[in-house]
């Protein structure tokens, strides 16, 4: 650990400690390698990277189901918050479309069952709010959409905005942020769950809808990649969330419903096919941070240099 950061994690660790115990029920010991090895590092070179442009720099956080996006971009806020900087957590989520849009959109194509693969977000909606926070004058009053994942029993809907004065650092996170259309001979001979007729041409029209977002992509001023060691470790992630939902008397999933869950994302951008070549991509990807079985922080290496 350089000086630097000895001397920020001393008057950093008592936002730590509160943070793991209230936010994310855990001791703090328990997360304090990773503070040191990965999230304390990581908020000063973002940091470094927003002193060297003069406008918001806009962080994306690509990561599947289970690999911590979420919890990535809390702690990472918090110590750039302690650092000085105005930062904002963006979740691709908050661009859900209306939850009137997306019934319309089901009944339109069926085969838009969940809200999350592409096509279910408001692309305009996500470029104003970045445009208005690069664009900014300093404080002035910005919303922020805001997804209610509890309205219409679950199905979700747009909230309050939440207003903001402008942002130093944007966290932009989500399971497809900055992943982009592949060629589609890759579905010639795609990998399970993807394997049916049906099923391939779901695919091939994913990817098609893909393009629509890359105009949001190209707004990302850096790209970090949560990568699990095998992406199918998601399934079983979700299922012990589940679980743990479920023993504290709330109502959840069944696995098979899970798995069920799952799989449609799978089929709709499937891990090996889409994230996969971007950890070696590195004109567009800057980290790539590993995720073990256990969840726990594998290797962390910038793309095309795994070792």
């Amino acid at each position: 650990m350089t000086n630097d950061q000895s001397q920020l994690l001393r008057s950093f660790y008592p936002t730590f400690e509160h943070f793991c115990q209230n936010t994310l029920h855990k001791p703090p010991q328990q997360l304090e390698e990773t503070l040191r090895g990965l999230w304390l590092p990581l908020a000063m070179q973002i940091a470094s990277y927003r002193q060297a442009q003069s406008r918001t720099l806009i962080q994306g956080i690509l990561g599947g189901q289970g690999t911590g996006k979420t919890t990535l971009a809390k702690i990472l806020s918090l110590i750039l918050g302690h650092l000085g900087y105005r930062t904002l957590n963006l979740s691709l989520d908050d661009l859900y479309k209306t939850y009137s849009d997306r019934l319309a959109l089901q009944q339109q194509d069926p085969r838009f069952i969940w809200r999350g693969p592409p096509g279910t977000h408001d692309i305009q909606l996500g470029l104003q709010v970045l445009d208005r926070l690069r664009q900014s004058e300093p404080h002035s009053p910005i919303e922020i959409p805001r997804f209610d994942k509890s309205a219409w029993h679950g199905a979700g809907d747009r909230g309050t905005p939440e207003i903001v004065n402008g942002a130093d650092i944007v966290l932009f996170e989500g399971w497809f942020v900055g992943v982009r259309p592949i060629d589609p001979s890759n579905f010639d001979r795609p990998p399970p769950p993807i394997n049916t007729y049906e099923d391939r041409q779901f695919a091939i029209y994913m990817n098609t809808r893909l393009q629509e977002y890359l105009p949001l992509w190209d707004k990302l001023d850096r790209l970090i990649i949560l990568y699990p060691v095998d992406y199918r470790l998601s399934q079983q992630w979700r299922k012990d969330a589940e679980h743990q939902m479920i023993a504290t008397g709330k109502t959840g999933m069944t696995d098979l419903q899970i798995e069920q869950f799952v799989e449609y994302f799978w089929k709709s951008l499937h891990p090996d096919l889409f994230i996969k070549p971007l950890i070696q991509d590195s004109q567009r990807v800057d980290l790539v941070i590993e995720i073990n079985c256990d969840r726990s922080i594998g290797k962390i290496y910038r793309p095309g240099h795994p070792s």
